[in-house]
């Protein structure tokens, strides 16, 4: 049994946002682009992390974006141009399980 073509498959994207205001930004233009399906902006978090030698602290605004592979670039693209940070977190997670209807529903949304 094989999977769907490797630009079909279903990413979990996450990025963190300095406020509300930013992380709903992001996730407001790259649904109306249509590069994600659905993005849940979380709750504020603590981050604690090391940058330019200081470890530095900043509450956080996380954002957890479904999407296909063969948006990941636009994804990443259109983050990095509305982000504030000079180096955003963006990561990619492959989605290995899920059910089916609600995968096929993020490739439908996501169609190039």
């Amino acid at each position: 049994m094989s999977g769907p073509p490797a630009g079909d498959a279903v990413l979990l994207m996450m990025c963190n946002a300095p406020d509300a205001g930013v992380a709903e930004r992001i996730a407001q233009e790259l649904v109306a682009r249509g590069l994600a399906a659905c993005v849940n902006v979380g709750a504020p978090v603590l981050s604690i992390y090391r940058w330019q030698g200081a470890v530095e602290r900043a509450e956080e605004v996380p954002l957890f974006i479904k999407t296909v592979q063969a948006r990941r670039e636009a994804v990443q693209d259109a983050i990095a141009g509305l982000h504030p940070y000079d180096v955003p977190e963006i990561v990619a997670l492959p989605i290995t399980h899920g059910l089916p209807a609600y995968l096929e529903w993020v490739r439908q949304e996501t169609q190039c």
